[in-house]
């Protein structure tokens, strides 16, 4: 048996469930490919990613890639939490194809992480692949383990910036990228 289903069995086990009974029968095999794919950013580069997407470009404005949807899991409790992310980047020569800014965020969710780390795990890999002058990053998540369990507080959300070169220095491209996020 696979080593992760045989564990989610076990589980079910301890937390006096029938493994066996009708609806359960098939969970462990289920969960863990669910587990798999939800942690599938692990088995996946920067460099995959990014692959030949890559393209040179005179364009000196703002490239924004809004409400980029963000599931991941938190690695205290493997709870989900979930959002939106906003990237912006001030490009320098190269612009990335924008399907990648997506599978950038995807990447670096799809692992055991925190909120903080994650927005700037994204934000570095977006500043160091494209050689921008300056890059933002703004994630807004709910977190499920705060709202079904501990304080559970369901309403509740977290907001994470990370601002790196020109969008931390220059306060006019700052505040340019954040009228745009909130337009």
């Amino acid at each position: 048996m696979d080593p992760i289903a045989a564990n989610i069995e076990q589980i079910l086990h301890n937390i006096e469930e029938e493994h066996t009974r009708e609806g359960l029968t098939d969970t462990p095999r289920r969960a863990a490919d669910a587990l798999r794919f939800m942690t599938q950013g692990y088995n996946v580069s920067i460099e995959d990613v990014v692959s030949n997407a890559l393209f040179e470009s005179d364009l000196e404005e703002i490239i924004l890639v809004k409400d980029i949807e963000l599931y991941s899991l938190c690695e205290h409790h493997i709870m989900p939490f979930i959002g939106k992310c906003h990237v912006g980047y001030l490009p320098q020569g190269k612009v990335l194809g924008i399907s990648k800014i997506a599978r950038i965020v995807d990447m670096f969710a799809r692992r055991l992480q925190i909120q903080e780390r994650l927005t700037q795990q994204i934000a570095n890999a977006v500043y160091e692949v494209t050689s921008a002058s300056g890059v933002g990053v703004i994630i807004e998540a709910q977190h499920l383990c705060m709202a079904m369990r501990g304080v559970q507080k369901q309403h509740s959300s977290m907001k994470t910036s990370v601002l790196l070169g020109s969008f931390r220095d220059a306060m006019d491209t700052r505040s340019e990228f954040l009228h745009l996020v909130n337009q």
